[in-house]
């Protein structure tokens, strides 16, 4: 049987983008399926796990990958998303949800070997408490934190800490946050110290995206890598892509700092263009060599 760097899991979404000049796009989006070219164009092997309703069959032509290595995930609902962006750097948005998918249930999960699952969450409530005890000592565990932070209230996208965060961050090999979001769970504004406490609390590897660098800590090693794209008119997926890239190399034997460095160019890369990843891991390197490399 064949084993799989990454077991990626987590809902397809419809996503509505509005500009801050106005202009609407609608585009299939979810973490799921920007994560998943993101780590196989870093040349890991990929299965993914799509949660998302029967109807919506055009969710599935969304994955660039083969029908071998993807499966539907069935749910009443497919989730849908609208983001109004406020400014031209996009940092500032106002998000909603008009529907959410179906939890994530321990018997669902595809029955592949892997070298580590990825919950590519989007909102609080799709990954919940059995899925989680179910899958620890599975493989190696990876999660968003997102997935457990933001919540669909009334439509409304809000945040709330985590109230099983000190039973269930244990679990995790390596997560992901952004500043707020570390924030959110450690009370700590400075991303080092919130690293830190996030390690002491039983994370052994984490990284924090922020608009100008990624971080990554494993409690030994402490590495920052600038972002360096020239436009964002892709900065949809960011968090997703450069997680999914780092997550990527790490299982195919990168070292913390060579992951960051790949990662952080492939999501510069990225969000420079609309969409998933499209391009290789030849087209990074270039990259990395055109603005990382003195």
């Amino acid at each position: 049987m064949k084993t799989y760097d990454l077991l990626i899991l987590g809902a397809a979404t419809r996503d509505v983008n509005i500009d801050y000049t106005g202009e609407t796009s609608s585009i299939i989006g979810g973490a799921v399926t920007f994560c998943a070219p993101a780590a196989m164009a870093a040349g890991a092997s990929v299965y993914a796990g799509i949660k998302a309703s029967r109807e919506d069959t055009e969710v599935l032509e969304a994955f660039a990958m083969p029908e071998a290595d993807r499966c539907l995930l069935l749910s009443r609902y497919t989730t849908v998303m609208q983001n109004r962006y406020l400014t031209a750097d996009r940092e500032r948005r106002e998000a909603a949800c008009t529907a959410q998918a179906d939890p994530l249930l321990p018997e669902e999960v595809p029955q592949v070997r892997r070298k580590l699952t990825h919950l590519a969450g989007l909102l609080y409530g799709d990954f919940p408490d059995p899925l989680l005890e179910s899958l620890k000592g599975q493989s190696l565990l990876a999660a968003d934190a997102q997935g457990f932070l933001r919540h669909c209230e009334n439509g409304k996208l809000v945040f709330h800490d985590w109230s099983e965060k000190e039973k269930y961050l244990p679990y995790f090999d390596i997560l992901k946050t952004d500043a707020y979001e570390a924030e959110i769970l450690t009370g700590e504004t400075d991303r080092v110290q919130a690293a830190r406490k996030l390690h002491d609390w039983g994370v052994p590897e984490m990284l924090i995206s922020y608009n100008t660098e990624m971080l990554a800590y494993d409690g030994k090693t402490l590495s920052t890598c600038p972002v360096r794209s020239r436009n964002l008119s892709g900065r949809t997926g960011r968090g997703d892509t450069v997680f999914a890239s780092y997550l990527a190399m790490r299982m195919l034997g990168a070292d913390l700092r060579d992951a960051l460095l790949y990662a952080t160019a492939c999501v510069s890369l990225k969000m420079e263009t609309p969409g998933p990843f499209r391009g290789t891991r030849e087209d990074v390197e270039a990259y990395i060599r055109a603005f990382y490399t003195p």
